[in-house]
């Protein structure tokens, strides 16, 4: 697979993401700049997190608009993976291409810390070498990642069994307050996912954890 990640003014997880790509799994990546048109030459696309143009507005509500979107959007529904992570998963969620909303965490602070995350479920790509339940344990870095949508929607990402990751029932569990301990969710055809986690920043031992790696190599079939 041939990866692109993309690259907004403000992201800062760029070189996170293609480190895991180019010099863990030594597969092809490319950084792309957020002003091209066309994509088709990529396998699949990341979107890193960040402060796309200084979260200005809203999160990822300017990044939304940029030139690249129009492909990635197209290539999201030609069925291809595109993976949103942190102020990704805000931008995907502002594209349309998932649905809810990711609003300012429940103490209002900006929380930078490790979580431990459930697996809710293995039918997607980036899942499904992972056991339903197994805890991951990565880190979080952000103010506006409290997930929330309206009853309808909770029930059909319930049903058709969309929510990717939750956070863990512990103690430190939870900790944006996101409805029904939401941590990532998948489109309806599963090829997209957001999560507000950082699994590129769990992917050696020397990081405090190795967990998030695992979601990488299953996109690959390594895992």
């Amino acid at each position: 697979m041939h990866f692109a990640v993309i690259v907004f003014p403000g992201s800062n997880c760029d070189h996170d993401a293609y480190h895991v790509f180019r010099h863990i799994l030594d597969v092809p990546v490319n950084f792309v700049w957020h002003r091209e048109t066309d994509l088709k030459k990529y396998d699949a696309i990341i979107i890193p997190g960040g402060f796309s143009y200084g979260d200005y507005l809203r999160t990822g509500a300017i990044a939304r608009f940029s030139p690249v979107m129009e492909s990635i959007i197209k290539e999201a529904n030609a069925g291809k993976p595109v993976f949103g992570i942190c102020n990704g998963f805000q931008i995907l969620i502002e594209s349309g291409l998932l649905p809810g909303a990711l609003i300012i965490n429940q103490d209002v602070r900006f929380l930078s810390q490790d979580v431990t995350l459930e697996v809710d479920s293995t039918d997607s790509i980036y899942t499904r070498s992972l056991k339903k339940g197994r805890k991951l344990t990565m880190p979080i870095a952000h103010k506006q990642g409290n997930f929330i949508a309206d009853e309808d929607t909770l029930k059909i990402l319930e049903n058709e069994n969309r929510i990717a990751f939750r956070y863990s029932k512990n103690k430190n569990g939870n900790p944006n307050g996101s409805t029904d301990r939401i941590a990532g969710i998948l489109n309806k055809e599963k090829n997209v996912l957001g999560m507000m986690p950082h699994p590129e920043r769990a992917v050696e031992s020397i990081l405090g954890s190795d967990d998030g790696i695992d979601i990488f190599k299953s996109m690959i079939g390594m895992a």
